[in-house]
């Protein structure tokens, strides 16, 4: 090739494109890298993993189940002025408490679903 042909290639866009496009992975790369860097140093940085024998346990008497009881909502005090307006120290820290009866409600045969439900209804 004579030195005309690598003027011409060396003049046109597409070598500028390229170079360009070169120059923009070695960022795109070497922005990877610190990354990786950057993120290994805060590992580094952190508390290390609890060992086996720090892990919790289960107690001696075997796993703890839960309770099921039937809830009732508490009522909202009614203030003694009716003009005056209840203050969050006035009320009580739950919402609810537990219910007088502690019978679960079921569905009774011949009783309608849900609206929508397909059923016949309420006879």
């Amino acid at each position: 090739m004579s030195t005309a042909t690598f003027e011409l290639a060396a003049t046109s866009s597409e070598v500028l494109n390229v170079v360009a496009a070169f120059a923009g992975g070695l960022v795109i790369a070497g922005a990877l890298v610190w990354a990786v860097v950057f993120g290994m140093r805060v590992r580094d940085r952190e508390l290390p993993r609890p060992s086996p024998e720090e892990q919790p346990r289960l107690p001696l008497n075997g796993p703890i189940h839960e309770v099921r009881e039937m809830r009732e909502p508490d009522e909202v005090p009614v203030p003694a002025d009716k003009r005056e307006r209840l203050m969050p120290y006035q009320l009580h820290s739950s919402g609810t408490r537990r219910g007088k009866d502690q019978v679960r409600k079921r569905w009774l045969p011949g009783s309608s679903g849900s609206f929508g439900s397909g059923g016949i209804g309420h006879t």
